[in-house]
C-alpha cells in the first residue's frame, strides 16, 4: 500500500507546480496512518499482555494444585507405610522368631 502511494507521488510530483505542498500533504497522510497503526498496535499489545497475564496466573494456579495433589499422595504413601508397620507390630503374634544371622 505504501509502495503504491510512493509510486503515485513519484508520477504526480514531476507534473505538480506546488511540489512542496504536495509533499507536505503526503507526509501528513503518512503520519496519520502511522498514528492509526500505532494506536491499533497498542490495543492489540494490551490485549495480548492481558491474555499472557491470565495464562501465567492459570499456570501458577495449576502448578500449586499439582503440588498439593502430590503432597496428598506423598502423605497417603507415608500413611500406608506407617499402617503396614503398625500391622506388622500388632499382627497378633505373641512369639517373634529372630533370624539366625
Amino acid at each position: 500500500e505504501m509502495k503504491g502511494e510512493i509510486n503515485r507521488i513519484n508520477h504526480v510530483l514531476p507534473n505538480t507546480p506546488l511540489k512542496t505542498g504536495a509533499i507536505q500533504q503526503w507526509i501528513r497522510s503518512v503520519i496519520r496512518r502511522i498514528d492509526h497503526y500505532k494506536t491499533e498496535h497498542k490495543a492489540l499489545l494490551k490485549e495480548a499482555t492481558t491474555l499472557l497475564e491470565l495464562a501465567l496466573w492459570k499456570a501458577k494456579l495449576d502448578e500449586k494444585e499439582d503440588c498439593s495433589i502430590e503432597g496428598r499422595a506423598k502423605k497417603a504413601k507415608v500413611d500406608v507405610k506407617s499402617m503396614r508397620k503398625e500391622k506388622r507390630i500388632t499382627s497378633g503374634a505373641d512369639i517373634v522368631i529372630r533370624s539366625a544371622r
